[in-house]
């Protein structure tokens, strides 16, 4: 969201309010900083081991009191979060015109990713906008019956960010210096989707076991998602090997550095299978299915779910193969150039006019 703050900030037609879930705090405040944004509204609705009927209701409860109070000509929402769609719900219930970035992503599977895809879907026919990164995704919108000129393709904003902090000066903290100067070949690790909890988890967890023994010149490192069930599960299998590194989740600037040092990333996030392809890094997405097929078609991602064999096999080819290895490296990033915020503020203003 911050390119489209940073595009709506240039006008001086527009004032912009960010209302900030309190989701995830210690990863959401070192992004705030990162970007120079401060949250006008934090809803803290964070509390210990809480259901999705807990969660719903309190950022629906929370977002419902400010959009009530307060009198917006537009909300905007992104993604695919249960935030993002009732984001929406509370913009419709008011008759407030809802803009939705990152629009028309689709498995087609209700259930992967689990709530998202189901999210996405019931914020398309609350929005008045959508904003669609690629023309797959438009595609998707059309067929649902979304007219379509109330579809834009911009690009991901991802990218627009990717590329504004990429122009800053990174620096990575001293415990990460050894890992990261190393001659040995670095692994990215994340996995954080709720339909990978339990065995899912440990078939992944369990292939980095073997990765690591199979191969010498590797070492790992696997920032690990604040939830118990991932961070209990990976510190019980993986945390006594002496070239796996298990971390606290890291900031932005971090693992934009990680990502930059890594040689290849095993994944499930949808983020990170945009932003790698900008820095021609091969993804192996820990998923059964992916809304992002545009980067399995142009070869920089693979789907290789969370089977302990088939993410040995992939992740030995590229290990061993250099020519398989630059194809995925050297694919082409079909996700955006770094302007989709100037052109989602423009299509608002647009429609506002």
């Amino acid at each position: 969201m911050a390119p489209v703050i940073f595009a709506a900030q240039k006008s001086k037609n527009i004032t912009t309010q960010i209302l900030h879930t309190g989701q995830h705090l210690e990863l959401a405040e070192e992004m705030f900083r990162h970007f120079k944004l401060e949250p006008d509204f934090d809803l803290a609705v964070m509390q210990p081991n809480q259901t999705l009927f807990q969660l719903t209701s309190r950022i629906s409860e929370g977002i419902g009191e400010i959009v009530s109070r307060n009198e917006y000509d537009m909300v905007f929402v992104q993604g695919d979060t249960t935030s993002a769609f009732l984001g929406a719900l509370s913009g419709f219930y008011q008759k407030i015109p809802v803009a939705h970035i990152e629009a028309g992503l689709r498995t087609q599977d209700r259930y992967s990713p689990f709530p998202e895809e189901i999210n996405r879907r019931l914020v398309t026919p609350l929005a008045s906008l959508h904003f669609a990164p690629t023309e797959r995704a438009k595609q998707m919108l059309l067929n649902e019956g979304t007219p379509d000129q109330n579809i834009f393709v911009t690009g991901n904003t991802v990218i627009d960010a990717l590329n504004w902090s990429l122009q800053r000066k990174l620096t990575a903290p001293k415990e990460f210096s050894n890992i990261f100067a190393t001659d040995e070949r670095l692994l990215l690790i994340t996995t954080h989707r709720r339909e990978n909890f339990g065995e899912p988890h440990r078939q992944v967890f369990s292939a980095l076991l073997e990765l690591v023994e199979k191969f010498n010149d590797i070492r790992i490192l696997f920032p690990i998602h604040p939830n118990p069930k991932v961070r209990d599960e990976a510190a019980s299998l993986l945390n006594n090997h002496p070239r796996i590194h298990l971390t606290a989740p890291l900031s932005y600037q971090v693992f934009i550095m990680a990502m930059q040092r890594s040689y290849l990333i095993l994944s499930d996030s949808g983020g990170v299978q945009e932003e790698a392809p900008s820095l021609n890094k091969p993804v192996l997405v820990l998923r059964e299915s992916t809304e992002r097929p545009e980067g399995l078609e142009t070869g920089a991602l693979r789907l290789v779910g969370t089977s302990k064999e088939k993410i040995i096999a992939s992740a030995s080819e590229l290990l061993c193969d250099h020519a398989s290895y630059e194809r995925m490296a050297k694919a082409i990033n079909p996700y955006g150039d770094g302007r989709a915020g100037e052109r989602i503020i423009a299509a608002a203003t647009a429609f506002l006019s």
